[in-house]
């Protein structure tokens, strides 16, 4: 199992805008397709304005497979029309657990 990290820096000014809109249409969408959602987060201190979410596959397979579906769905790609306004910038880190780490996920 590993953990994908994804993070998206905001234009200032905009992140309650983008968690306002995730928490109304995205995560329902989005958590049906992809399945096990680690954690949503936004920062505090360091680089402001990012949101972070991290979402749990067994394989790269898996992900590739959710994330296919994912981009097929229409509902998606309309919310994502009425996000990316918001976001500056992104990045994804594959994140590999430790032997001792035992990964938990909402259901």
């Amino acid at each position: 199992m590993f953990v994908e990290e994804r993070i998206y820096t905001m234009h200032p000014g905009k992140i309650g805008d983008y968690i306002k809109a995730y928490a109304a249409e995205g995560l329902a969408i989005q958590k049906p397709i992809l399945g096990r959602l680690v954690g949503y987060y936004s920062t505090e201190f360091g680089p402001l304005n990012q949101v972070i979410h991290m979402w749990a596959y067994e394989t790269l397979a898996e992900r590739a497979e959710r994330r296919t579906k994912l981009f097929a769905n229409q509902d998606w790609l309309n919310y994502l029309a009425k996000v990316r306004p918001f976001i500056a910038t992104q990045e994804s880190k594959l994140l590999i657990p430790a032997p001792f780490m035992q990964v938990k996920w909402q259901d």
